[in-house]
């Protein structure tokens, strides 16, 4: 199965940061996948269905603790107490994980070179993605038009995949654009902690959130985009990174995780939170890469939260009210409604319906299919 998300990979992925400058499209293969739709709003995908689990996980919870009681056991009673017991979730999430460096309001962005394609300006950019802190592993593209646009955070190892310089059918920016949305790509940043990697205050995977809510900052500052209309996404680990993104910053309006694994499962060596760029990271200590055995057991927050019994459905819960798709593959199968339905219990109590959504396709990679399904879910919620 591919599924690029081993250290080993994600070292070579992030190669090109050391160029600081996106491939030129002069002579590369663009994705052979068509232009459904010319702009947002005229989708003609039904997707409906995916807002429904299937019969046989339709009242199945799972041995997931329901996020509508507090930590203490009491129930969520009113409005008024989901707002405090997310707080709780919040709190309890950032303390295992490590406090975010001070949000930028306005990143700043550097125009490096630009390029008119198809119906769009490409500009390859360096952006200021944390305190002191800036990338050149990072595209926005603007589409043809007054606006202002809806917009998409797109995340991956690199910026050149997702604007159409990479294998197919990883190119949502370049798809997004051209139906309409401006889109900012980003890639692995130069240094994956913070303040560096042997001395870092938070978890990767948080920090990678934290990157991404900037992001979001910059894009709400920009004259051709709405800011109330931003989304994000990303596939493989980009799905974990827009995952942790949308559930901790709650400006993005809606999200896309595909194939990220949703929950842990240590009976998929693809869903490798305990891994140190993810959640494992433990100053002064670095486990094999690799699946947990006794010989080779859990660390840093990753041990923390499961030893406490915590999962990632209490992230997702965060969402509510705001929409999200799981496009699922390999490590999000069907049965992964288990931990959406709690979801779906939070979207209902606040009385919200059809706000949690998952397909499923055979494999890990994206298809034309699931990547129709994910443009048309953004179109949906965004246009």
């Amino acid at each position: 199965m591919s599924h690029p998300i081993s250290r080993r990979e994600f070292l070579q992925s992030s190669l090109a940061l050391t160029t600081g400058v996106l491939a030129s499209s002069s002579g590369l293969a663009l994705s052979a996948e068509p232009l459904a739709v010319a702009r947002p709003g005229t989708s003609a995908i039904d997707l409906a269905p995916f807002f429904h689990p299937p019969a046989e996980f339709a009242t199945d919870f799972g041995d997931y603790t329901s996020p509508l009681k507090f930590a203490d056991g009491r129930p969520v009673r009113d409005a008024a107490d989901w707002q405090m017991r997310r707080k709780e979730i919040l709190a309890t999430w950032h303390e295992f994980m490590g406090p975010w460096p001070e949000l930028i309001e306005s990143p700043k962005i550097e125009y490096l070179k630009q390029e008119h394609r198809d119906n769009f300006t490409q500009h390859d950019i360096q952006l200021e993605i944390a305190p002191q802190r800036t990338t050149r592993n990072a595209a926005l593209l603007i589409p043809d038009g007054p606006g202002p646009f809806p917009a998409v955070v797109v995340v991956f190892y690199d910026a050149a995949t997702c604007i159409g310089l990479g294998k197919e059918f990883r190119d949502f920016a370049y798809q997004l654009t051209r139906r309409g949305f401006v889109t900012l790509s980003l890639g692995s940043p130069p240094d994956r902690g913070y303040p560096n990697s042997k001395n870092a205050q938070l978890q990767p995977l948080s920090y990678l959130a934290s990157v991404a809510a900037n992001g979001y900052n910059a894009l709400a500052h920009l004259p051709q985009v709405d800011p109330k209309r931003v989304g994000v996404t990303g596939h493989s680990y980009g799905g974990k990174w827009a995952m942790f993104a949308s559930c901790l910053y709650d400006k993005f309006a809606c999200a896309v995780w595909s194939d990220g694994g949703i929950v842990f499962d240590e009976k998929y060596s693809n869903i490798n939170y305990w891994e140190p760029w993810y959640l494992g990271y433990e100053r002064d200590q670095q486990r094999k890469e690799g699946i947990v055995t006794p010989d080779n057991p859990r660390t840093g927050a990753y041990k923390r939260l499961v030893e406490a019994g915590h999962n990632l459905h209490e992230l997702h819960a965060l969402m509510a009210p705001r929409p999200f798709l799981v496009s699922g593959g390999d490590v999000d199968p069907p049965k992964r409604w288990q931990a959406l339905n709690h979801a779906i219990a939070v979207n209902k109590f606040l009385g919200y319906d059809e706000r949690v959504a998952m397909t499923n396709r055979q494999g890990h990679n994206p298809t034309a299919e699931s990547n129709g399904q994910l443009y048309g879910f953004f179109e949906k919620f965004l246009a």
